[in-house]
Order: structure tokens, then sequence, then C-alpha cells
């Protein structure tokens, strides 16, 4: 039997403890939560990455015809419990980018470039149709405004490639360099008309190109390379899957060994999209 009252206070009681088993279960809902979120993947402003880099192998094409890279293996899993191999390698082979010292007395070394400058918007221009045309094509001003009047001025501190469809024949190496029966290389590439204006009408931390060089086949002056470079900028060749790529609003990522002295070295290229 309840005294007068009592019915009442169990009923409080009661409620309270709702209250407090609620905000417990609610507390450690929140706790929980918050655990997930802290140990959750980083949020991503991008959908995908989209590789930009040839494999690298003996057999890659180079202007000297011999072999980019050799290796030679001096140690093996069986006989000394890991693998390991010594590489012999050319600095310009493969994928790679060419520092401001490739063609400069006092330029930047592969170790001195700002890692703030390997980050960078990614611009492509299309130009495979007119290659598909003319093998020693040069992209021109011209290449770059009608760009600009599609996809707006050239970003800031952006890489600009061009895509002339050139890596598609990079496991024909006859193809892919162009040589002819008097050692004269086919491909295309900058003009330096155009690598002139980037320099001085944008604001541009490279150039990239899908071919060997940033100077079309026959070029046996390098216009290109001796005015960009020593300017302080970096270069880019050999770059694959820029047809795989937006036009704008991708990011490049160059991925770089940091190597003391060298004027350029293989490097791993990847397009966030």
């Amino acid at each position: 039997m309840c005294v007068p009252g009592c019915q009442e206070a169990v009923r409080r009681a009661v409620s309270r403890r709702g209250f407090f088993k609620g905000a417990l279960a609610t507390s450690v809902a929140v706790t929980a939560t918050a655990t997930e979120v802290a140990h959750a993947a980083p949020a991503r402003s991008f959908t995908s990455a989209v590789d930009l880099t040839h494999t690298m192998s003996p057999d890659f094409p180079t202007f000297s015809g011999v072999p980019g890279i050799e290796m030679d293996k001096k140690s093996d899993l069986n006989k000394d419990g890991f693998n390991l191999y010594w590489w012999r390698i050319i600095e310009h082979a493969g994928t790679h980018l060419d520092a401001p010292i490739h063609f400069s007395e006092s330029g930047a070394t592969v170790e001195k470039i700002p890692a703030d400058t390997l980050v960078v918007p990614l611009a492509v221009i299309d130009v495979a149709a007119r290659a598909a045309q003319n093998p020693d094509y040069l992209l021109t001003r011209e290449d770059l405004v009608a760009w600009e009047k599609k996809h707006r001025r050239l970003p800031d501190n952006c890489c600009v490639a061009m895509q002339s469809g050139w890596a598609q024949h990079v496991r024909d190496p006859g193809k892919f360099t162009g040589k002819d029966g008097s050692s004269i290389f086919h491909f295309p590439g900058f003009s330096l008309e155009a690598a002139d204006w980037l320099m001085k009408e944008r604001k541009v931390a490279g150039l990239a190109v899908d071919t060997m060089s940033l100077d079309h086949g026959p070029s046996k002056d390098f216009k290109v390379h001796r005015a960009w470079l020593p300017s302080g900028r970096w270069g880019l060749e050999n770059v694959a899957n820029l047809d795989k790529v937006p036009a704008s609003g991708a990011v490049l990522v160059v991925g770089l060994a940091k190597v003391k002295d060298a004027t350029g070295g293989p490097a791993r290229l990847i397009a966030l999209v």
C-alpha cells in the first residue's frame, strides 16, 4: 500500500531514471560517432587518380637509342633473405622531369625545386587531330588562346600539357621517335612563340608533353628548352594518359626523387580528377 503522494513520487523517479538512461545512451552514441569520425579516412576532394606515367624499362625509347635503365640484381630473396637491384639510369628517360639546370648554368637542380610547385592545376591542350596530320606539329599561341576561350584563363601556377596522341605509339619505337633514314626525329612539341607567351603573359609552373621532348622532333637547337628551363620553370616529357583527364579542373602531382645536383629524373605523375 502506498501512502498519499507515493505514486506521484515513483512516477517522478522513473521519469528521472529514463531521462538519465536516455542521456547516457545519447552520450555513448555521440562518443562512438566521434571516435568513428576520428578514425575515418580523410575527406577527398577528388573522385579518381589517373596515372600519367609510362612503365620504365630497358625497352623504353630514348634519344640515344641505348637503354634508359639497366637493372642488375645484387641480392636474391632465396639466397640473401631479400631482393635488391642496382640501377644504372639516364636521368632523362621514360616519364621524367627536366629541372631548370638541365639547360642553364645556374638553374635549380632537382632537390631545390620547391614542393609546392610540384602540386599544381593541370591544363591539357588537345592537338591530337593536328598532330595526326603533321607529326612535326608545333603547339601554337593560337591553340592556347582557343583553350582559354573554352575553359577560361589558365590558372596561376599551372602545368600546361600538350596532348598530341603520341603516347599511344610508345610500344612502337619507330613510330614514337619518328626517326627517319637521316636520323631525324619526327614528333610534335611546343613552339617557341607559345612558350614565350606563357612566360610573359601567364603564370605557369611547368610544361608537359606526351612525346620525348618539349621541342618537336626535328629541332636541333632546342629553343623551347633553352628559353623555358633557364626561366626557373620545369618540364615533363613522355607523359602518359593525357587523353584520360579533363582539359581543365584536374590537379597534377609530380612525384620526384630528391637527388642532390640532379638535372632531372624519373617522375611518377598522378592527376587528381
